[in-house]
């Protein structure tokens, strides 16, 4: 298996683990109940696709896959046992450069509890030790206000802004990109986050 994978990470009641195929019928239904919260921030191909959408099995299939390749760690997210979005380490780059980029989405119902923050920083803290990676960034769009407060309490540095970086809907779209690396978090990323909450 690839380094760091298969791995569950938690921290209270925050976990997070591979997606299985039984999480089906719950990850379906977030993705449904939460289309207007989440598909103005979603990637999309500028290549029409041909034939049917791959079924959630052959999702699953592709992402584990990619993890055993160790180019993406894709976690489910975890808050009180149920799943609430999915968290994904893609573009992990060794050699020289030893990065990698963090996605995520949560459902809205559970926005603004700390899940995705905590989350962001279990998995970097887990790229650094685990992966031995060097670099993690995250890239938002300007104006994905709650993506941005995530970075803004992690304490992530805005490196600027790209240009038409990703196709989202019917456009390429700008996106801010937001970056740490291992010399600014000597304890962990998940440590200075439970800090800056504790007021520590």
């Amino acid at each position: 298996m690839a380094p760091g994978w298969p791995a569950t990470l938690v921290d209270g009641d925050v976990r997070l683990r591979p997606l299985h195929r039984r999480d089906q019928n719950a990850w379906m239904l977030l993705r449904a109940t939460n289309a207007a919260w989440l598909e103005p921030w979603d990637a999309t191909s500028p290549v029409p696709q041909e034939g049917p959408r791959p079924s959630f099995s052959s999702f699953v299939r592709i992402l584990a896959g990619q993890a055993r390749a160790g180019t993406s760690l894709p976690f489910a997210v975890d808050y009180r046992g149920n799943l609430v979005g999915q968290l994904t380490v893609s573009s992990i780059t060794y050699g020289s450069l030893r990065s990698a980029s963090i996605g995520y989405w949560v459902s809205q119902h559970v926005a603004g509890k700390g899940i995705i923050p905590t989350a962001v920083a279990l998995a970097t803290d887990h790229c650094f030790t685990e992966l031995r990676l060097h670099r993690i960034e995250i890239n938002i769009r300007p104006e994905n206000t709650p993506s941005l407060r995530v970075v803004g309490k992690l304490g992530l540095r805005d490196e600027g802004l790209r240009e038409r970086f990703l196709h989202i809907g019917d456009e390429w779209c700008d996106h801010r990109t937001f970056a740490i690396t291992t010399e600014e978090v000597p304890d962990g990323l998940l440590a200075r986050w439970k800090a800056s909450r504790s007021g520590v």
